[in-house]
């Protein structure tokens, strides 16, 4: 429950620095820190997407949009966290109850044991289906030609090799391009689309990178299969890695920084 507050507070003070500025808040670029468990670096969450059509409704001044634009962020950042199943007209109850000063349904107290549960047994459902789905994935590429799996599971192939022969130490840092994506072709990361590589600790990333960039010379590029065990697991990670996913990732070593 916290998370859930500190997320609609984000988009409260998000809106609040909007209006007061008159320009729209910047986003941190992704792939730029270098703490476990990142992909290269975790890339952060961008913002969620909508498509927008024909308006089915009248928006007749500031307080009518605002009130429509803080629905549909609530409701993207619910949908990101798995509560997109959820009740819609239970959750409008909820908030009329109390912007009307009505008595709730539930004690305060469950409140926050109620969303707990329910975001719990959400995130497994969606962990337990990725999981599958990158297993048979894994199970069908491992038997192209030019794979390679490690002993961990890790799957690798090269895409070209470097002509150095130094290899980075799980204590080094590492200057890299990469490109991220699932396994149905959805880019979640990419140093390379931005045009901008990205330097950081060859232990300070999840344990695939970790593990592949010790295997990996200067100048070389491979391509990795990362199962959900050796990324994120079955945590999300931003608005498209979900729970239990399985990554690839194009990776260029381009130096070590010592």
């Amino acid at each position: 429950m916290k998370r859930i507050i500190i997320t609609l507070t984000g988009i409260v003070l998000t809106a609040t620095a909007f209006a007061q500025t008159g320009t729209k808040p910047t986003t941190a670029k992704p792939a730029t820190t270098a703490t476990k468990p990142t992909t290269a670096t975790k890339p952060t969450a961008s913002k969620p997407t909508t498509t927008t059509a024909t308006p089915s409704i009248v928006l007749k001044n500031n307080r009518d949009s605002a009130s429509y634009a803080l629905g549909v962020r609530i409701a993207q950042n619910l949908k990101q966290q798995s509560f997109d199943k959820l009740d819609p007209a239970l959750i409008q109850k909820g908030i009329n109850d109390v912007f009307n000063n009505k008595a709730i349904a539930l004690p305060d107290a469950m409140l926050d044991q109620c969303i707990g549960t329910y975001q719990q047994k959400a995130s497994s459902a969606k962990a337990s289906a990725a999981k599958a789905e990158g297993q048979k994935f894994l199970a069908e590429n491992g038997k192209r030609k030019g794979v390679i799996t490690t002993k961990s599971g890790l799957q690798y192939e090269i895409i070209r090799a470097g002509t150095d022969t130094v290899k980075p130490t799980i204590n080094n840092k590492v200057k890299c391009h990469y490109h991220g994506t699932l396994i149905n072709g959805t880019v979640f990361d990419s140093s390379v689309d931005r045009g901008e590589p990205i330097s950081f600790e060859v232990g300070g990333v999840i344990a695939g990178w970790t593990e592949a960039l010790q295997l990996m010379t200067v100048g070389s590029k491979w391509k990795l299969y990362i199962s959900s065990e050796l990324a994120y697991g079955d945590r999300a990670a931003g608005d498209k890695i979900a729970p239990g996913s399985t990554l690839i990732f194009e990776v260029e070593i381009l130096g070590i920084e010592k």
